[in-house]
């Protein structure tokens, strides 16, 4: 019996195999899969090796731009000093110290500590020489400082402490942090909200991004962007844009297994925790833990708590949606979040958990100005550009070491913003005032600027160029303005000068006098002649005009038409010329220049009234003090420049002037109410915007407040700038290295005597109502105000009205003076004339009631006397 076989596959006719359509189906799909792999290799092996040519040439050159990095003035500490030893082990330990406890001692150098002092090693890399110092401590203050030889230290000073790195182009910064750098706990809060299994895959989460390419071809976009981890996100971070696509998720995909390839795990870490964007403070954009916790919290990150670990953690996700200062509830929230993510990761307890979303954010103040003084820095460098180069400073990781008191910045931050909110009230006021009236124009706020110097060396200590460097970075510092009554004090320094050349003033009668501060000058409105037939008709402040008035009252009251009157009698060449060897460069011999007409920066006034404070010796002032390789080799020293320019008497003389603008009705009188009590000198400053200029024996502050746009402020200086000078220095005292103002030491050849206000004479115990005056020894009064009236009579007699009064008062030694107009086309003397005698002032016509018995006894005066003496206190208002 025959039997057939069937053999699948084979066709009826024997001539060959039938493939079964399902394997056909299959067959096919391999093939093309096999293709489509085929050419996907080939396409990512086209891009692996074309992306590895663009890493390996990023790679070669160093990842993060080296910049500069700006160190503050050295602290000084002095026995009797009140400071805790925490805050100066704090200190050390932000300029770079480790302590003998920890294991890697610092090139810069180390610390210990004691029950009662504390040991300080400078290292090789200082910027001090290595000399050991040891600082005991007694019932909270500094008992002692000795040297590494045993001798006793009258001061020492610490190691600067870094202020900020500079910013690169993109004005980006950042701080340089190794992965050893960062505190264990700032590791595991990233790994656990970002990418938990950082350590264990190879730079790829296959799932997660199986996922995203799903839900990316689908079209659905609650899933854009995932998928990433560390090594994905500092691939897109270095080299690719932030598009969101499949081919660039490929490419990021690629560049990721090189980066694997090229480094371990830490140094990934090392480089995403320098690389990471965490925000913006002011117009600087934050990168990196190192920057963000100096932003956020105002301390190194290697101290970072594990709150404070956790919110920079969460800050990854969107920081700008997430800023803590702007969005404290959000903030907080995504730290939360992170914390639980630690807590499932095993990284902490549920315990530390709670406790830490219990913590506050403990923000440091959000002005980038207080911390970091950028207006400060940004003039640090250009001038580093003007002295090394544009392209080179900057590159070099040099260490820039600066005049800069970062205590004192900071509190010139907040007297700032204390005094600009009282300005923006009163701009207000006048403001809804002219609304009123129908005046519908924009308000306008005012701009700002302060600069404190310490007098005697020139050293910038703080710097405030605007309201707020994050809005505007136009630094006011150093912007031109008319200098106005601030520039008053250089006329009456002039005028000293002539005293002491042995030159007098000439009036218009002919007649001459020495000057002094009791030299008579006339307060009326008056038109100055100059040039080629020149007019200049000035006005005091509100009209008001007082007559005969001493040279100090026209100071005090800050007069126009008297100061003119004196820089003319001066000669106008003479006045101008010692501005312009002050730093007053502008300034020209004109009348308007007397009462502040030509310009100067707040930052060139501060240097020229150095010449008063400083004993006639101008410095210029200065922030530059080192540059030092980052090894701490010395690039460059830099000193300041010093030019003797006045008579430390007449520096002297004008300085006692000023020192009573600040008291009882001077135009400076109010910052004493602020509660400011160290002995000073200043002046106010009123033409458009407002001024006020003021110093102690060891620091120097100049307050601006203006518009912008060269409009009327209509603030005075006594109630603008003013009373932020006053907060700022009554803060600054307080500080323990600027507490120690004394009452600014007289020259030889000076004498301040008490005159009596009614006679401007010597005052005795019959005319109690004195003055302190100073004068150049030999030029003060001789008579005393009891012998005003030519009465030689005994005590007895005056008590008892008996025997002859003179009917002639004697000559008083202030002596009026009126300028002698120049001639027309004529230029103005340069040098004072000849000494002549000077006048007495004319006896009061007024008749005067006798003080009866007892008022004479007891010095009780009638109504007649006290009217008599306000009137000769305060002089009369010219009827003009």
């Amino acid at each position: 019996m025959a039997l057939k076989i069937k053999i699948p596959g084979k066709r009826a006719d024997g001539t060959g195999f039938e493939m079964p359509p399902l394997r056909k189906v299959l067959l096919a799909a391999g093939i093309a899969v096999g293709v489509c792999f085929l050419f996907s290799l080939c396409v990512f092996g086209f891009y692996y090796s074309k992306y590895k040519h663009i890493v390996d040439e990023r790679l070669e050159k160093p990842l993060f731009a080296n910049t500069a990095k700006i160190y503050a003035a050295p602290y000084e500490l002095r026995p009797g000093q009140k400071i805790a030893p925490r805050t100066i082990t704090q200190d050390l330990r932000n300029a770079g110290y480790t302590s003998d406890e920890d294991s890697k001692p610092s090139p810069i150098g180390t610390y210990s500590e004691n029950a009662d002092s504390i040991t300080v090693r400078p290292g090789q890399q200082s910027y001090h020489a290595p000399e050991n110092a040891t600082i005991t401590f007694s019932r909270g203050a500094i008992s002692q400082i000795t040297g590494g030889n045993g001798q006793d230290l009258s001061a020492y000073e610490l190691e600067p402490v870094l202020i900020t790195d500079l910013s690169d182009q993109n004005r980006a910064k950042r701080r340089l942090v190794t992965y050893d750098q960062l505190p264990p706990l700032m590791v595991k809060a990233v790994t656990s909200i970002e990418d938990h299994r950082f350590f264990e895959h190879g730079g790829v989460d296959y799932y997660s991004l199986i996922g995203w390419t799903w839900h990316d071809l689908r079209g659905d976009r609650r899933f854009a962007g995932g998928a990433s981890t560390l090594t994905m996100q500092l691939a897109k971070m270095f080299f690719l844009t932030p598009e969101r696509t499949l081919r660039r998720k490929i490419l990021q995909v690629i560049i990721t297994f090189q980066l694997e390839h090229r480094y371990t795990k830490q140094k990934i870490f090392e480089i995403y925790a320098n690389q990471v964007p965490l925000g913006q403070r002011g117009s600087f954009s934050i990168n990196g833990f190192g920057e963000a916790a100096q932003a956020y919290f105002g301390r190194d990150v290697s101290q970072l708590t594990l709150p404070q670990c956790a919110l920079l953690a969460g800050l990854i996700q969107s920081p700008s949606r997430l800023n803590p200062y702007r969005h404290a509830e959000r903030a907080t929230a995504r730290r939360n979040v992170v914390l639980d993510a630690m807590v499932e990761s095993g990284a902490i307890t549920k315990q530390q958990a709670e406790e830490a979303k219990a913590s506050p954010l403990n923000l440091v103040a959000g002005s980038v100005d207080a911390g970091e003084a950028p207006y400060f820095v940004d003039m640090v460098r250009e001038q580093l550009a003007q002295k090394l180069g544009e392209n080179a400073y900057n590159q070099q990781g040099l260490r820039i070491y600066t005049s800069l008191d970062p205590q004192l910045q900071r509190l010139a931050t907040e007297a700032v913003d204390e005094g600009m909110k009282s300005i923006d009230e009163q701009v207000d006021k006048r403001h809804a005032r002219l609304e009123k009236q129908g005046d519908n124009s924009p308000v306008i706020y005012p701009q700002v600027a302060l600069i404190a110097l310490n007098p005697h060396t020139g050293q910038i200590l703080a710097l405030v160029g605007g309201r707020n460097y994050g809005i505007s970075q136009f630094n006011h510092a150093i912007q031109h303005r008319p200098t106005a009554s601030t520039f008053k004090p250089f006329v009456f320094a002039a005028a000293f000068n002539t005293s002491l050349a042995g030159a007098q003033l000439t009036n218009s009668d002919g007649t001459s006098g020495t000057f002094t501060p009791v030299t008579m000058l006339n307060d009326e409105q008056t038109t100055f002649t100059f040039g080629n037939n020149q007019t200049y008709s000035p006005k005091d402040f509100e009209g008001k005009y007082f007559g005969l008035v001493t040279a100090r009252e026209a100071l005090i009251r800050s007069l126009n038409n008297p100061t003119i009157s004196l820089a003319q009698m001066v000669g106008f060449n003479n006045v101008a010329s010692l501005a312009r060897d002050a730093g007053i460069k502008s300034a020209r011999a004109t009348p308007a220049m007397a009462i502040g007409a030509y310009d100067a920066s707040p930052l060139e006034l501060a240097g020229a009234y150095t010449l008063f404070a400083n004993g006639g010796v101008k410095i210029d002032p200065w922030m530059l003090a080192s540059v030092r390789e980052s090894n701490g080799d010395p690039v460059a020293d830099y000193s300041p420049t010093t030019k003797p320019i006045l008579d430390p008497r007449a520096a002297f003389l004008t300085t006692a002037l000023m020192e009573d603008v600040l008291r009882g009705h001077g135009t400076g009188a109010g910052v004493r109410s602020m509660g400011f009590s160290a002995p000073a000198a200043g002046k106010t400053g009123t033409e458009h915007d407002s001024w006020f200029v003021g110093y102690t024996s060891n620091l120097l502050t100049v307050v601006w407040v203006g518009n912008d746009d060269y409009t009327d402020l209509k603030i005075e200086g006594a109630h603008g700038a003013a009373p932020i000078w006053g907060g700022f220095m009554k803060r600054a005292v307080a500080l323990p290295e600027y507490s120690d103002t004394k009452d600014f030491v007289p020259p030889q050849g000076v004498i301040t005597v008490s005159l009596d206000k009614a006679t401007n004479l010597i005052a005795d115990a019959s005319c109690s109502d004195d003055y302190p005056a100073t004068f150049l020894d030999g030029t003060q009064p001789t008579d005393t105000c009891d012998h005003s009236n030519g009465d030689q009579r005994n005590l007895f007699q005056r008590i008892f009205g008996l025997g002859e009064k003179p009917s002639t008062p004697a000559p008083n030694p202030a002596t009026p003076m009126t300028p002698q107009p120049a001639q027309p086309g004529q230029p103005q003397p340069n040098q004072a004339p000849a000494v002549a005698q000077q006048q007495p002032q004319q006896p009061d016509q007024q008749p005067k009631k006798k003080r009866g018995f007892w008022g004479k006894l007891f010095g009780k005066k009638s109504d007649d006397d006290k009217n008599n003496q306000q009137d000769q206190n305060q002089p009369q208002q010219n009827p003009q």
